[in-house]
């Protein structure tokens, strides 16, 4: 198998733990829902599911001789906190582009969560006033312009590590992680459920099952939660990367339709906005589980799985694995919401 011919660099403890959530379960009183906890995963800054993609885009950061990562996302970036961890565990610079992705009126939006742990870590963290887009931004090549013009060697990671080639990498082996997990403990997962929106998350695990299902023979329903509210733009972000990584790791066949799914209903109307399926969703991992989720990504998905059980859609027979991508730093922007 292509995958394990690239260089990764370790970032995580090791696999993920995987979590029977059973008190969420009996609530819901269908399908049996698991947790894989990409948010316990690393001891750089809180970890989070970018942590993985970076372990395989670190060996090219380190043979390119880069001094300085350069990166953009929101005020309250998990994405830019994770890269800013990593700039620091290497021992190298990060210079972070953080544009205003919410219409969030809180006067410490831009000063707590995310961004406060990304200054802690010594990043040149700059705000911009641009809005919501999960494409290339302008911002952000210009900053890669002003690391060079002051003498720098900018590493190029654009929002989410979506657009980098290898971004896929790192949750195309998440599934082969997950079917080890599975002989580990006798059981298997035929639904996951995954945040969408930048794309590369949901985009490598499409193509880590694919690969499962031509070795294996089992088949899987992966389920992309869109969180984005530009639900054609994320889809099709999704569907270029996971057939990019399909054929970096040498799938040798075209990507089905149906392996490429993403959900609407649970985003709202804007990026980062929580609705209240979102708020109840939230209410329901941290009163019956403790486990807690933001209202930007992981509320959203989680209402999307809460949901889909609910309604039969996931069958009561069913072993349900909720992506569980981290994210909670972004909450203390979100104080407001639990007055």
């Amino acid at each position: 198998m292509k995958l394990a011919e690239f260089p990764r660099y370790p970032l995580t403890f090791g696999p993920s733990p995987l979590q029977h959530l059973r008190r969420l379960t009996q609530h819901l009183g269908g399908a049996q829902v698991w947790a894989k906890r990409e948010d316990v995963s690393s001891g750089l800054a809180y970890g989070g599911n970018k942590i993985r993609k970076l372990e395989y885009i670190v060996p090219d950061i380190l043979a390119s001789g880069a001094d300085t990562l350069v990166s953009i996302g929101g005020y309250q970036s998990n994405h830019t906190r994770q890269v800013a961890a990593v700039a620091a565990h290497l021992g190298l610079k990060a210079r972070l582009v953080q544009e205003k992705w919410v219409p969030w009126d809180d006067p410490t939006n831009d000063q707590v969560g995310n961004i406060l742990l990304s200054r802690m870590m010594g990043a040149d963290s700059r705000l911009d006033d641009a809005g919501f887009d999960i494409g290339v931004r302008d911002s952000w090549r210009n900053a890669l312009a002003e690391v060079e013009a002051s003498g720098g060697k900018p590493y190029p990671i654009p929002a989410g590590a979506s657009e980098h080639p290898l971004g896929g990498l790192g949750f195309a082996n998440w599934a082969f992680e997950v079917a080890e997990q599975e002989k580990a403990l006798g059981i298997r997962f035929d639904t996951i459920i995954v945040c969408t929106v930048t794309g590369s998350t949901h985009a490598g695990v499409i193509a880590g099952f694919a690969a499962l299902e031509d070795l294996t023979g089992v088949r899987r329903r992966v389920l992309g939660i869109d969180a984005s509210a530009t639900l054609q733009k994320t889809t099709d972000q999704v569907e270029r990367i996971a057939r990019n990584t399909a054929e970096l790791i040498e799938l040798g066949r075209d990507l089905r339709d149906d392996e490429i799914q993403v959900l609407e209903g649970w985003a709202g109307e804007l990026y980062g906005l929580p609705v209240d399926s979102t708020m109840d969703a939230m209410a329901l991992g941290a009163q019956l589980e403790a486990m807690i989720t933001d209202p930007v990504y992981e509320g959203k998905s989680l209402a999307g799985l809460i949901d889909l059980v609910r309604s039969g859609d996931i069958p009561r027979d069913s072993n349900v694995l909720y992506a569980h991508l981290g994210g909670q730093p972004a909450i203390n922007a979100y104080h407001s919401l639990w007055p």
